[in-house]
């Protein structure tokens, strides 16, 4: 399907039903998984050439940034999907011919969604192609900065969890020694961040490119727009470096608590060997039934036996538990 949004008095207006040409005075074309009939009344109209979704997924940067035709060809990776358990990265791409719009995609981001019911209350939005992009740009922008504060708040508390002192809060411990559950977060996060990492990355060199086009003519009130988005991509970049790092090291912190966990059982399962290695000893010695061995006929025989195999084991796990090795 595609959709039409033209400019009137208080901001654009989506034409309820479907036309079978694209209006004149259309401001933005928004093609959502369009049909190849959708793509040609497109191609007609502005005499342009649609990208197939298959070169939409070229990740040469000749193939997702270009000019043909008068014409500005610009292929952005979004994050979509990031309140599922899998996220995707999803290409879409941006025309901007002859003061239009033109935008194709094969997903419904939240920012497209939100910006659309944002355009048809607002008229600042519908003065220029360029203005109507770059408020698109800002939502995704808006959208990738909600994704990193959610990862690093996420990550926040997996920490205070994870390094909880023992005892001192039983509930948070408890969930805290989820190790599993908790590397599983980790992972999940680790995964979202990359994609909002690789869109930042696509705005970065999109944004950069529209302003060095010589195709289109940007206002000084446009530029001003587009470097205070570049501002904003620069600074999230580093700030989704930051809460990388902290994904690495709560990774690696999880890792160790993980083998010092496996180490204290194998430990214990050690001193259980050592504790009845005495008393197996005393009762194999007790057990080879020889014909001359003066304790078998002692009446108290058989009771001294287990007491001597108790002591055995008692005497080696006090030692242990002094010595501060349990």
């Amino acid at each position: 399907m595609f959709s039409c949004y033209i400019p009137n008095p208080t901001g654009l207006t989506r034409l309820d039903n479907q036309p079978a040409v694209v209006p004149a005075d259309a401001l933005w074309v928004d093609l959502l998984e369009p049909t190849l009939e959708e793509e040609k009344a497109v191609e007609q109209f502005l005499t342009i050439d649609v990208p197939t979704r298959e070169e939409m997924k070229e990740i040469e940067a000749s193939s997702r940034l270009y000019e043909e035709g008068g014409a500005l060809y610009m292929t952005l990776t979004v994050v979509a999907k990031v309140d599922t358990d899998r996220p995707i990265t999803a290409a879409v791409t941006f025309i901007l011919v002859r003061n239009r719009l033109i935008t194709n995609r094969y997903h419904d981001p939240l920012p497209f969604r939100k910006y659309a019911a944002y355009a048809e209350r607002h008229i600042s939005v519908c003065s220029s192609a360029q203005m109507l992009l770059a408020g698109l740009l800002e939502a995704i922008v808006e959208r990738v900065a909600d994704v990193l504060e959610r990862v690093g708040n996420d990550l926040d508390d997996l920490s205070a969890g994870v390094f909880a002192p023992p005892g001192r809060d039983a509930t948070a411990n408890k969930v805290s020694r989820d190790l599993r559950a908790a590397m599983e977060r980790i992972g999940r996060n680790g995964d979202l961040l990359s994609k909002s990492r690789e869109s930042l990355t696509s705005l970065g060199r999109m944004l950069t490119f529209i302003m060095q086009s010589t195709v289109i003519t940007l206002t000084a009130e446009e530029r001003a727009r587009y470097k205070t988005l570049s501002r904003d991509v620069l600074a999230l970049s580093d700030h989704a470096a930051f809460v990388s790092n902290k994904t690495s090291f709560l990774l690696e912190a999880t890792f160790g608590l993980i083998n010092i966990e496996q180490n204290n059982i194998i430990k214990i399962f050690s001193v259980a060997a050592v504790v009845f290695l005495p008393p197996t000893l005393v009762a194999s010695i007790y057990g080879m039934n020889f014909h001359h061995m003066p304790e078998l006929d002692w009446p108290y025989g058989y009771p001294l036996a287990l007491v001597i195999m108790v002591c055995s084991a008692v005497l080696p796990f006090v030692y242990f538990k002094r010595r501060g090795w349990l």
